[in-house]
């Protein structure tokens, strides 16, 4: 599972997140929304153990993340919005050196499976270059499933991707959700995070403003019954009101 406890990023005299705390147990998605600036990306960060919190804990797997790192991080699989890839590494060969940095042992008959399910499977060759913006972006996603994390956190994972890929992405994240990962989500496309995710932790200004499953969000604001995800992102984060956080009537 993951677990965050009281986490604090700052930056100088800039507080970007700011005492947050939420738990993911294995089989959920927790959907990370909230509006530009909000601290959504210090988070993942933090959770990936890019950067070091100012204060707080992240457990991962049951590790704790600055304590025991490696621990942590071999249950972990941090996706990015933007891929980062080897230049002279082909699709096989960034799956193989990611099977040892993480001790795969059956390599052989994972990658196969993996560039299948990503639809890479003809792409085994061939280098980066050689790719579509969309089929960098499922590489990044096949080498952070190859090792089957138990944790999974990913950035607008649907970045770049057409629809027939976006369709199969979504199927896979809640696949692995099925399968026991914890799975920690954000994006802007609101569809996909109301497809899949089984609960939310609404961000704003590095602050939590609402955490929950949404039922229970909307039962603890009873003025946003019947409205849809995107009038109640609006109105939690105060980016539809003039910033005043008072929903627009209906």
């Amino acid at each position: 599972m993951i677990s965050v406890q009281s986490l604090t990023k700052r930056y100088g005299d800039l507080t970007a997140v700011d005492g947050i705390s939420f738990d993911v147990a294995p089989g959920e998605v927790l959907g990370l929304v909230g509006p530009n600036g909000a601290g959504k990306t210090t988070t993942l960060r933090c959770l990936a153990g890019i950067i070091r919190p100012s204060a707080g804990s992240v457990l991962l797997g049951g590790h704790d993340l600055e304590h025991q790192a490696v621990e942590a991080k071999r249950t972990l699989a941090f996706i990015p919005d933007e891929p980062q890839l080897f230049d002279y590494l082909t699709v096989e060969e960034h799956l193989r050196f990611i099977a040892r940095v993480y001790g795969v042992a059956d390599v052989d008959q994972r990658i196969g499976p993996v560039l299948e399910e990503l639809e890479l499977g003809d792409k085994r060759k061939s280098l980066p270059d050689e790719l579509s913006r969309g089929m960098k972006q499922k590489l990044a996603i096949a080498c952070g499933l190859l090792h089957d994390p138990r944790t999974l956190v990913l950035d607008e994972p649907l970045t770049g991707l057409d629809p027939g890929g976006m369709r199969r992405m979504r199927a896979t994240i809640a696949a692995r959700a099925r399968a026991g990962t914890a799975v920690v989500l954000s994006s802007h496309l609101l569809t996909l995070v109301e497809e899949l995710c089984t609960k939310l932790f609404v961000i704003r200004r590095g602050r939590c403003v609402a955490y929950g499953p949404l039922s229970q969000i909307v039962e603890a604001h009873p003025e946003l019954a019947g409205r849809s995800l995107e009038d109640i992102f609006l109105a939690l984060t105060g980016e539809g009101e003039g910033g005043n956080g008072v929903p627009r009537p209906a």
